[in-house]
């Protein structure tokens, strides 16, 4: 998964996240590995690009581009006829699909990338409540990308204020310099 590497190599293994019980609501810490996302990644190996066949019927895995094109329809049958056409390898025409067809497909297609879903298994010390809950690695990396752009902005105001320093200026500083720097203008 690359999306897995590039968050090692970015922020580290260690993702660390918060979420609620699904049954009295108490707040969790999960912490997740993300080398273990890159490990099963590269354990798969070949085999995600042969065709998968259902009832005779070939298709290729979908794309991000397949399933944002699914995501645009409003209603769920029609987004996984959508999908499930937009993969259909030497379709010609329209194909009736019926929903053993659609259920069929989307099993092979989950069997096939393994990785395609994670799902992180949590339990409530609680109340010992156990449940499934899916990690959503683009939304986790996005929201990390935000916030380091919004710790940057504010060590670039602090500095600028304290010192009289351009961006650029700020920039060409280590991360390490610029956090003592930060201490330094805040005592």
């Amino acid at each position: 998964m690359a999306l897995a590497q590039l968050r090692c190599a970015s922020f580290g293994p260690r993702l660390l996240g918060w979420t609620a019980c699904s049954r009295c609501g108490e707040k969790l810490e999960v912490e997740f590995d993300a080398r273990l996302l890159s490990d099963d990644a590269a354990n798969q190996g070949p085999g995600l690009e042969e065709p998968i066949v259902v009832n005779g019927r070939s298709f290729r895995l979908p794309t991000t581009r397949d399933l944002a094109n699914a995501a645009r329809e409003t209603d769920a049958r029609r987004a996984a006829i959508r999908l499930v056409e937009s993969c259909h390898l030497n379709a010609e025409g329209s194909a009736a699909w019926s929903d053993e067809d659609l259920e069929q497909i989307g099993q092979k297609f989950a069997l096939a990338d393994p990785l395609a879903e994670t799902r992180l298994t949590l339990r409530c010390p609680v109340c010992e409540n156990e449940w499934e809950e899916n990690l959503d690695i683009v939304s986790f990396l996005w929201r990390e990308i935000e916030a380091r752009a919004r710790k940057l902005l504010f060590e670039i105001h602090a500095l600028a204020s304290a010192y009289g320093w351009t961006e650029a200026d700020i920039l060409s500083l280590s991360d390490r310099r610029r956090t003592l720097y930060l201490e330094l203008a805040q005592s």
